[in-house]
């Protein structure tokens, strides 16, 4: 039987998608095909049966694919479909996560909705109903270029839908045709134009991207009102975060930033005790996390032009009787924008890191004891854990290498350049995971801090943010596993104060 919840998010194919609806997409979600997107597929699809009974050369559906282009595709369109979709079965390694499968079909639904790509009304109406119940297909993560789409993983997705391969339903993976079955969905039937419109697109980078752009966001608000928790456990002076001084830089992330910093800071009364200048992990924050800002804004201008587009070839046009090839397909905008999400990631990561170093020594932190021991030498507080830190950064530096600058030519040189925006958008997803690490790391080593002797904080909302930290987490008192206070101290600065967005 369908799952279904008693209040789900509602999606329009005639609306431009929002991350929200992404994320939802990971468990059930109502997706309506309006009128308009049915007229318009309705529309391009009978202009193309037209244009085939006409003997006009249509790629994909009178032509063979990729390098084979130039030979005869299968006369029958429906045996056409296994003909684009048994070569492409090829993926390998390990699988994606099931809501970022999902999230991939519902992008790929509002870009066949548009009623550029040929397919039947009828697969809309598949796509939305798979979409109403918790199925989703088993997709391999290797094996997609980014160019002609994220072919091969979108293949894994049709041909569950058809019935082959595997599909998770409810969280339990069976054969696809089961799992359709216990979803209560019908096999899906496909002629070669379906098929190929469900396959030649960036649906899963563009997804990737998105998901990833979500999470990078929530975790640069968490650092931002980390670093003034940090600023005034440590009794700093805020001046750094000065309104004149913000607007001479002339960056509007810096100035961004800055106010957000000062309204968090309200309150503070610094020690006094402080240097004039603090470390640039304190003092140049609004200057990084500006920039990053910034950078974010970039990213969603692309995640917003990549949802609402069409990534499909060929393009029907049938109020002008056109039939385009070109290259809707090639994902280069989203793989730089992803290889810049994967930068604006390792620094501020890095910088998460440098704070929690900054406050475990003690020529530093103010005369705190060293790695916020409590009993130093008896017991260790947080010096696992900024070991841990360490490597977290590692991970988060050697995936910045850009995937947009590792073009190879393949099939037979008809794809000669390539974008690889599907491994630069994957791995900025994976870089979220490591990003709220290092937050949890460093808001469990400010709770700390608070223990072992750090002043109380002067400004509200520190005091809130350090009351819900210590409401969540117990004191390193004695020394304990710390891996499961990371994650929780994470979750706390994630979630508390959603309002607080770059």
């Amino acid at each position: 039987m369908t799952a279904r919840a008693a209040l789900r998010t509602r999606v329009d194919l005639a609306s431009p998608l929002r991350t929200h609806d992404l994320v939802a997409s990971a468990g059930p979600v109502d997706v309506v095909v309006p009128l308009v997107a049915r007229e318009r597929t309705s529309a391009a699809r009978a202009f193309l049966d037209t244009a085939v009974g006409d003997d006009r050369p249509v790629y994909g559906r009178t032509t063979g694919f990729g390098a084979l282009v130039g030979f005869r595709g299968r006369a029958d369109g429906w045996d056409q479909a296994d003909n684009t979709l048994a070569h492409l079965g090829a993926g390998q390694g390990p699988t994606l996560p099931a809501g970022l499968v999902r999230a991939t079909v519902l992008v790929r639904a509002r870009s066949l909705a548009q009623g550029a790509s040929g397919v039947g009304p009828h697969v809309l109406d598949a796509l939305a109903a798979m979409l109403a119940t918790t199925f989703a297909p088993v997709v391999p993560r290797w094996g997609s270029v980014g160019a002609s789409g994220d072919l091969v993983p979108l293949a894994a997705v049709a041909a569950a839908l058809r019935g082959d391969g595997e599909a998770d339903v409810d969280g339990r993976r069976m054969p696809a045709r089961e799992a359709l079955d216990a979803a209560g969905l019908t096999p899906l039937r496909l002629d070669g134009r379906d098929a190929l419109a469900l396959v030649n697109g960036t649906s899963l980078t563009t997804a990737a991207l998105a998901l990833a752009l979500g999470g990078v966001r929530e975790v640069h608000a968490a650092l931002v009102r980390l670093t003034c928790l940090l600023t005034d456990l440590l009794g700093c002076d805020g001046q750094f975060t000065d309104a004149d001084l913000l607007d001479r830089y002339g960056h509007p992330g810096a100035a961004v930033v800055g106010a957000r910093m000062r309204a968090l800071l309200t309150g503070l009364v610094p020690s006094g005790t402080r240097a004039l200048q603090e470390p640039y992990s304190i003092r140049c924050t609004p200057q990084l996390l500006g920039a990053a800002h910034d950078a974010l804004r970039y990213v969603e201008d692309v995640v917003t032009a990549d949802l609402a587009g069409v990534s499909d070839n060929p393009l029907l046009f049938p109020e002008d009787d056109k039939i385009v090839h070109g290259g809707n397909f090639f994902g280069q905008p989203a793989a730089f924008a992803a290889d810049l999400l994967a930068l604006v990631s390792a620094q501020i990561g890095n910088l998460a890191e440098r704070q929690l170093d900054l406050l475990v020594d003690p020529v530093r932190n103010g005369g705190l004891p060293p790695m916020l021991a409590a009993g130093p030498g008896l017991q260790h507080g947080l010096q696992g854990v900024q070991l841990a830190s360490t490597a977290l950064v590692a991970e988060l530096r050697r995936d910045a290498t850009p995937a947009s600058m590792q073009s190879l030519s393949t099939n037979l040189r008809t794809q000669d350049v390539v974008p690889f925006g599907t491994q630069a958008a994957l791995r900025s997803l994976d870089g979220v995971t490591v990003l709220r690490l290092l937050v949890g790391s460093l808001a469990l080593g400010l709770r700390q801090a608070a223990h072992v002797g750090a002043r109380p904080p002067t400004a509200p909302a520190s005091r809130a943010l350090l009351s819900s930290l210590t409401a969540a987490v117990r004191p390193v008192d004695p020394d304990r596993p710390l891996q499961q206070d990371v994650r929780t101290a994470a979750h706390v600065v994630l979630t508390t104060d959603p309002e607080d967005q770059p």
